[in-house]
C-alpha cells in the first residue's frame, strides 16, 4: 500500500510510494507517526506549499467483513485498501451467555437485583450491539482515513437482499406475499417438507421431534430454514454438536440435509438492517456520498477483470468507477476487531458463582493489554529483539506474544510502538 503522509503541522498530504517514504526516512526529512496504517510526518513541508489531489473513499459493507478502498479520482489508482473483520457474532454469544447466567441466578432465587420497570426508552436509530459494532468499526476507520488522506467524496454500496427470493427464486405473485408458511403450522409444515421421516436416519412411523440443525447454543436461530425433524434417539445423540460432526460418516445424508434446509440468512439480515443507518452517519461528515447497487459493483469488477474480494468490490462500488483502475501488486491491510477488553469485574464459574475478581485499572507500569511493543532482551533463554503484543499482569512479568512464540518478559525491556486501539493487524 501507499504510505500516508502528514505535513509538519499534521495536515494530510497525498499518499506516497513506499520507496519514496523510505528515502525520506533515511535522509531524516521524515519521521514515523504511526505503524498501522503506516503514516509518516514530513518535517520540511506544509500543505500550503504542496499540491494535493482529490481522493474518493469507497466502502463495501458486509456482515462478517467490510472492504474499503481509496481511489485517486484523476488517475483511477487504488492507493490503499483495507478489509475489516467484524466481531458481531462474538458480541451476540457474549450477550447470550450473560442472559443465561442471569436467568439461572433468578431461577435459583439467589440474591439478585429487583427487576426494573419497563420505562426505559431507546434513542432513535438504536441497533442491537452486534449490529452497532459493525457500523462503529466502519465509522472508526472512515474517521482515521479522513485524518490522514485528503478525501473529497465517499461511496457506499447500498445493497438490499431479498431473503425470500434467496430461499426460493421461483416464488412470485400471491405466493410471494403470503410466504412459505401460509396455511401451515410449523410442525405440519416440517412434516410436509421432510416427508414425515427423520432427517438423519430416514425412519418413519415413529414420533418425530422438532430439531435445530444448528443448535441455539452454537449461534443457531428459530428460523424455519434451521429446523428439521428427528426421532428421539437421533435428537439425543446429536445434542448441540455441529451437524457436520454428527454426520461426519454420512456425507450423502449431510449434503441432502444442507441442500434441503437452505443456508442461514443472518448475514443478509445484518446488512439489510445496517445499510441505511451507515449511510446516514456517512452523510454526517459533510462530504458528498454516492451510493450504488450490488449489480453495478459486479459489472464494474467484471469489466476490470478483478477477482472477487472485499477490497476489490469496494474499489468497484458505484457508477463513478473509472474505466480502468490501476492496481499494481496492492495488498490490503487486514484489520480484525478485537474489542477493548471487558468491563466485567466479577468472574464466575459455569454455575454463576464468583471465583475471581479483576482489578479495575487498565494500565500497569505504563502498559496495557494489546499494546504493540518492541522487546530488546540482552541475556537469558530468550535473548534477542522481538516485536509483538503484550498481555499485562499486575506484577513485573508480562506475556509477550510474537508470530513464533509466547513468553514472559520484564517491562524494563519493552518499548511501545503503538498503543492498543481495539484492532489486530496483518497482511
Amino acid at each position: 500500500m501507499y504510505t500516508f503522509v502528514y505535513d509538519k503541522n499534521l495536515f494530510p498530504l497525498d499518499p506516497c510510494h513506499p520507496a519514496r517514504a523510505r528515502k525520506l526516512l533515511k535522509k531524516g526529512r521524515a519521521k514515523v507517526f504511526k505503524r498501522y496504517p503506516f503514516t509518516i510526518v514530513v518535517l520540511d513541508r506544509t500543505v500550503e506549499d504542496s499540491v494535493t489531489h482529490p481522493y474518493r473513499l469507497k466502502i463495501d459493507p458486509g456482515s462478517q467483513k467490510t472492504g474499503i478502498a481509496i481511489v485517486q479520482e484523476q488517475t483511477g489508482r487504488v492507493t490503499n485498501a483495507f478489509e475489516i473483520e467484524h466481531r458481531g457474532q462474538q458480541i451476540k454469544k457474549s450477550l447470550d451467555s450473560r442472559r443465561k447466567l442471569r436467568q439461572r441466578r433468578r431461577s435459583r432465587k439467589l440474591r439478585y437485583r429487583k427487576p426494573r420497570f419497563l420505562n426505559r426508552t431507546r434513542k432513535e436509530g438504536w441497533l442491537p450491539p452486534s449490529l452497532e459494532s459493525r457500523i462503529a468499526n466502519v465509522e472508526t476507520w472512515v474517521r482515521r482515513i479522513l485524518r490522514v488522506c485528503p478525501i473529497t467524496a465517499l461511496s457506499q454500496e447500498l445493497v438490499r437482499f431479498d431473503m425470500q427470493k434467496m430461499q426460493n427464486p421461483e416464488i412470485s405473485g400471491v405466493e410471494y406475499q403470503r410466504g412459505e408458511l401460509f396455511g401451515f403450522e410449523v410442525k405440519e409444515y416440517l412434516l410436509e417438507k421432510w416427508g414425515r421421516k427423520c432427517a438423519y436416519c430416514s425412519t418413519d412411523g415413529v414420533p418425530l421431534e422438532i430439531e435445530h440443525i444448528q443448535a441455539l447454543s452454537q449461534g443457531g436461530s428459530n428460523r424455519v430454514s434451521n429446523l428439521t425433524l428427528a426421532c428421539r434417539p437421533c435428537n439425543q445423540a446429536k445434542g448441540n454438536q455441529p451437524v457436520e460432526m454428527f454426520l461426519l460418516k454420512k456425507p450423502d445424508v449431510l449434503k441432502r440435509l444442507l441442500t434441503k434446509a437452505l443456508t442461514p440468512l443472518k448475514d443478509a439480515a445484518a446488512v439489510n438492517s445496517t445499510r441505511w443507518e451507515l449511510l446516514r452517519r456517512l452523510k454526517g461528515y459533510g462530504l458528498p456520498v454516492e451510493t450504488g447497487t450490488g449489480g453495478q459493483t459486479k459489472f464494474n469488477r467484471k469489466l476490470q477483470g478483478l477477482a472477487k474480494t472485499h477490497w476489490t468490490d469496494a474499489a468497484c462500488v458505484v457508477t463513478s468507477t473509472p474505466e480502468r483502475l490501476l492496481i499494481n501488486r496492492l495488498r490490503p491491510l487486514i484489520v480484525k476487531a478485537k474489542g477493548h477488553g471487558r468491563r466485567q469485574r466479577c468472574r464466575t464459574d459455569r454455575y454463576g458463582f464468583p471465583n475471581g475478581h479483576a482489578p479495575s485499572q487498565k494500565f500497569f507500569m505504563g502498559f496495557q493489554t494489546g499494546d504493540l511493543v518492541k522487546a530488546d532482551i540482552p541475556l537469558g533463554k530468550y535473548a534477542g529483539q522481538y516485536t509483538g503484543r503484550i498481555a499485562i499482569r499486575y506484577r513485573p512479568s508480562f506475556k509477550l506474544s510474537t508470530k513464533i512464540r509466547s513468553f514472559d518478559v520484564h517491562p524494563k525491556y519493552l518499548k511501545t510502538i503503538q498503543r492498543a486501539d481495539g484492532y489486530q493487524y496483518g497482511l
